[in-house]
């Protein structure tokens, strides 16, 4: 299998994942943390968006989508392209405040495409090239890739089991 298939395989089961995490559901269901601290449905997918925002945009050497157009607008954030929610407070995750499900919806597939079509142009040499020499040993593009989805599908399936405790409710 073409590595670049393999890879636009996995990523593009997220998109109906995320679908399914937050159709249908309102602001203040988004909004539901199960617990002090906790983290909602909305600040999950948020968050799984950021950090695919973030780190596809640092590999395209390309500003975030979130800084670019209203997003921040529609999740009641500053366009801050630091803010992913790693580190976040009880009290920054309740920031998170996605104006609907269709906010978040519309983030992750603006996220998702142009992740699509970066993995479309990728071919096998391309995921050994070191992209953050910071950790030991270095981290490959392939690696970060398979982290990234590896994140987003973490918390997608969070969101969606959060999603199962508000409904049985």
């Amino acid at each position: 299998m073409n590595v670049s298939d393999l890879l636009t395989e996995a990523y593009d089961r997220l998109p109906d994942l995320v679908r399914a995490a937050v159709d249908g559901l309102g602001a203040e269901q988004l909004r539901h943390q199960p617990a002090p601290g906790a983290n909602s449905i909305g600040w999950l997918v948020w968050h799984l968006t950021r950090v695919q925002d973030h780190h596809v945009a640092d590999l395209l050497d390309a500003d975030q989508l979130w800084v670019s157009g209203d997003w921040a607008g529609r999740f009641g954030l500053a366009a801050d392209p630091d803010d992913t929610g790693y580190g976040h407070s009880p009290a920054q995750v309740a920031a998170v405040r996605p104006e609907s499900a269709q906010a978040l919806i519309d983030y992750y597939e603006a996220v998702a495409a142009r992740t699509g079509s970066f993995l479309a142009g990728l071919g096998p040499a391309d995921l050994d090239r070191v992209v953050d020499e910071a950790w030991d040993p270095p981290v490959t593009l392939g690696v970060r890739l398979v982290s990234i989805v590896e994140d987003d599908l973490q918390h997608v399936g969070q969101a969606a089991y959060l999603r199962g405790l508000i409904e049985a409710g």
